[in-house]
């Protein structure tokens, strides 16, 4: 018979980001709450550890500024295709201060903040298993150490979301989604206020890839160096990230004066709602297990800390016995769903090969990069405007002359 760990009013499956905000925000709610991780105290994670102003508001939301370094940046500067182009941050309800640290460190001050304000946080604890109620709601998630009885669950075991799956989670390929690689360098320029991206991303042959490369100033001493692709099904990036990064490193070294890369790591990355089945009776899915990550560059901290405050508002929300299985996908359409779907559109069009050469140079430079690439880098940061909207659509029109066979959108978060 299995040992009994306890009884809570809500289990977190995961000690991310987003699984530590969603217990500091349960306990707050007054809520008994308890937190497995797989992994143990201080996890990493293939991340660009860039925060946005939207993740550096959530935070302040929670009230946990002291998770914040003090390192902060302005906006992002784009390179490539002869051009460059600086994207400050927009003046928004989110304010207009970035930062980033580590996940190593950032993970750990969120999950120590958790047990700190209350929580039952339980590492090297995963969650194998979940027994059921008649009415499919969980009753109580199963761990090697024992069952802890849940009257709420959330889900927020990140990309590859194995607990997800239990729960009948699916990733759908046949949209846009990421591969990236990351790594940390030593340099002199660590304290930059810009992060910088290079979209002009060619491999060792000199073809140009569906996606770019980054250098995210830490304020440590080092950079987070790194390079993602997008792909589909029907169009998926031939590229090794790892070996892409190496390269990507060599033809930025003298500029930046940078150590060799150190700690590289690579994932996989659903992104923009591209799952289904991310809520049940009294559980849902958030941040990375959700797929709420921008389709354009694989920044989901923000989503991770928002999506874990807007579940733990409507578990506050919903009368006794009411069922979350489908109000958490309208909840996470209505907020990120028009935003999504311009994302993937942009994205879309860059793992087209024969798109990129075409379009790079004329986005770069003169009016292009006066407002289309600017509103790349608001769409990047998750910071959209109503004149982006237009642009976004302005570019879907104008490709539909380069590439042929462009589909419409399939829906966030209930595909069949």
């Amino acid at each position: 018979m299995n040992s009994f760990l306890g009884r809570y009013d809500c289990v977190v499956v995961g000690a991310g980001p987003a699984g530590s905000a969603a217990a500091i925000a349960a306990v707050r709610a007054g809520m008994s709450t308890a937190v497995v991780d797989a992994a143990p105290a201080g996890r990493d994670k293939t991340c660009g550890d860039g925060l946005t102003p939207r993740a550096v508001h959530a935070l302040k939301t929670l009230g946990l500024e002291s998770a914040l370094p003090a390192y902060r940046n302005r906006g992002l500067k784009l390179h490539g295709y002869g051009g460059s182009v600086t994207a400050p941050w927009p003046r928004s309800v989110y304010g207009t201060e970035g930062s980033a640290s580590p996940r190593m460190l950032f993970d750990a001050a969120l999950a120590n903040l958790a047990s700190t304000t209350g929580a039952d946080v339980f590492y090297n604890c995963p969650a194998t298993g979940v027994s059921f109620g008649a009415d499919g709601s969980i009753s109580a998630v199963e761990t090697p150490r024992g069952q802890i009885h849940a009257r709420w669950v959330i889900v927020a075991d990140g990309v590859r979301s194995p607990f997800g799956k239990k729960l009948g989670r699916q990733w759908h390929r046949g949209e846009v989604y990421g591969i990236a690689a990351r790594s940390y360098c030593d340099s002199p320029l660590a304290s930059e206020p810009w992060m910088h991206s290079h979209v002009e991303l060619n491999d060792a042959d000199g073809q140009i890839q569906p996606g770019y490369g980054w250098i995210f100033p830490l304020g440590s001493g080092q950079v987070n160096l790194g390079c993602g692709a997008l792909s589909t099904d029907a169009r998926p990036a031939k590229v090794n990230t790892k070996k892409l990064l190496v390269q990507y490193a060599d033809q930025v070294h003298d500029e930046w004066q940078l150590g060799e890369p150190q700690n590289i790591t690579s994932a996989l990355l659903p992104m923009g709602g591209a799952v289904s089945g991310v809520a049940g009776p009294n559980w849902m899915l958030i941040g990375d297990a959700a797929a709420c990550v921008n389709p354009l560059n694989g920044e989901g901290i923000d989503y991770g800390l928002e999506t874990a405050i807007m579940a733990v508002d409507l578990i506050q929300s919903m009368n006794p016995g009411a069922d979350a299985t489908l109000t958490w996908p309208w909840v996470l359409r209505e907020s990120y769903g028009e935003a999504f779907m311009l994302a993937r559109t942009a994205a879309r069009l860059l793992t087209y090969p024969q798109f990129l050469p075409i379009a790079g140079p004329v986005a770069m430079r003169n009016l292009g990069g006066r407002y289309l690439m600017p509103a790349a880098a608001r769409l990047m940061g998750n910071l959209i405007t109503e004149e982006d909207k237009d642009l976004v659509a302005r570019a879907w029109r104008a490709a539909g002359k380069v590439v042929s066979g462009l589909r419409a959108d399939t829906p966030l978060w209930d595909l069949v």
